[in-house]
């Protein structure tokens, strides 16, 4: 979550505080102080969201990196050195299982890898008798299909983290909106108890770097916090 949304989250959590220890009897008032801590629910939410969407692209990097290292230093670098021996049978094989072409981006790598996975099956026989472990072959299919199922992982991670942090935008706007139609009601209420004005305006003010005003809901953006608005 951006400091940006997490400042107003917090903001609109110490307007939810402050007006539930200040009812009114309002319906209004009420149906606002609802909508905000529904929105202020639905954030902690997303910034849940956000954070699964986080962690899971990290694990599957962290995955996807383990097993790039693992296919191409050890089961790839045996399909090359067979292919280099059989080369002398059939001197193609040597372009076919080309580890420097093999290229780093996920999309490409499998696709490679994959071609590779398909020419030691098209020349088994000649591979084998110049020293292939079937294993190899076989354990080597089974770490692509890994590989493919972890940069699934890794892209739906992304995606809950991307939609996660737009709503979260789209949340911490709408509390912006609910506190600045109470900071409406209370400036009124309170313009004869000056303490309770400025516990209110307190409570409202979002703090962010500059110290510069922010017009959307009257607050300092980013230094002290102004007592007064």
């Amino acid at each position: 979550m951006n400091r940006r949304v997490s400042r107003r989250l917090e903001m609109g959590t110490r307007a939810l505080e402050f007006s539930e220890a200040h009812p009114v009897d309002s319906p209004g008032y009420a149906t606002a102080v609802q909508q905000l801590k529904e929105q202020l629910a639905r954030a902690e939410q997303l910034g849940k969201e956000q954070e699964r969407g986080t962690t899971e692209v990290h694990a599957a990097t962290a995955r996807k990196n383990e097993l790039k290292r693992s296919i191409r230093w050890s089961q790839l670098v045996h399909l090359a050195g067979v292919a280099e021996r059989a080369a002398k049978e059939v001197p193609e094989l040597v372009q076919k299982f080309d580890l420097p072409r093999v290229p780093n981006r996920n999309l490409g790598f499998s696709t490679v890898a994959r071609t590779m996975v398909e020419e030691a099956q098209r020349h088994k026989d000649v591979l084998i008798k110049h020293g292939l472990v079937e294993q190899i072959l076989d354990s080597l299919g089974e770490s692509l299909d890994q590989f493919d199922e972890v940069v699934q992982h890794g892209a739906e991670g992304r995606r809950v983290h991307i939609g996660a942090r737009a709503n979260l935008e789209v949340a911490a706007d709408e509390v912006v909106q609910i506190v600045k139609i109470l900071n409406g009601y209370n400036r009124h209420r309170f313009i004869t108890q000056p303490d309770l004005l400025a516990a209110w305006t307190a409570a409202r003010n979002v703090v962010r770097t500059g110290g510069q005003a922010d017009g959307r809901t009257g607050g300092q953006t980013d230094g002290a916090i102004s007592p007064a608005a």
